[in-house]
């Protein structure tokens, strides 16, 4: 069921347009299409074959917390259900600006639910707390060294040598900031698994200018109950 308070929820899309509004003329042409180039391979290829299903058991993992002290998946769970994201890196602006919308629009709509909310990428701890601190994040944020979520779940990918070379000249150098010293990211993908460990819900971006939209986790979560 959606609300008055949903339906005045600034969608993610029109953030992204406004982001890429105030990035016009800031950045070299020559990169931007390097990035508009990759953006598009990426939509035209789609979600990939494979992917975990809606039935499927997540499992539990090793990861990382924003002072890098060990912890699991089933921790940050609390046995409850849980909305699980996976993003790129405090590096990527279209991250930044989903976990913003996601602590201003989606957390307050978990809390009424008893619904855990947990943001996982492949960077170093201190990545994650930058991530955290910068947003002003009260959700979890952790590190998955390795990928080792993306990989069971199907949505691991890496920006093409174009595209790293593109960063590098931006100063972002995937192997330094990722844990795990690679250059491996995750599709932006959301996931919503219940107190058992199940997926009931999965969402994926291939493009990573677009992202999971609060309302549509939200009426997932509402069909789910």
């Amino acid at each position: 069921m959606t609300t008055a308070a949903d339906a005045n929820i600034t969608t993610i899309a029109d953030r992204v347009a406004k982001l890429q509004e105030g990035m016009a003329g800031k950045v070299p042409d020559e990169i931007v299409d390097v990035f508009s180039a990759e953006q598009t391979e990426l939509g035209e290829r789609g979600i990939p074959a494979g992917i975990a299903e809606p039935g499927d058991i997540l499992g539990d993992f090793t990861l990382l917390d924003v002072h890098g002290a060990s912890t699991t998946l089933s921790t940050a769970r609390a046995g409850r259900v849980a909305v699980v994201v996976l993003y790129r890196g405090a590096w990527c602006p279209y991250c930044n600006l989903a976990l913003h919308a996601y602590q201003e629009d989606l957390v307050p709509a978990l809390a009424d639910r008893g619904v855990e909310l947990v943001a996982i990428s492949p960077q170093k701890p201190d990545g994650s707390l930058s991530m955290k601190e910068k947003n002003e994040l009260t959700f979890t944020v952790l590190s998955d060294p390795g990928n080792t979520i993306a990989k069971r779940l199907g949505v691991l990918t890496a920006p093409t040598d174009k595209a790293r070379a593109a960063q590098r000249a931006m100063g972002i150098s995937l192997t330094d900031v990722n844990a795990d010293g690679s250059h491996d990211v995750p599709m932006p993908t959301v996931v919503i698994v219940d107190a058992a460990g199940v997926i009931r819900w999965i969402d994926v971006h291939p493009n990573y200018t677009t992202r999971t939209e609060v309302g549509d986790i939200l009426a997932a979560l509402n069909a789910l109950h």
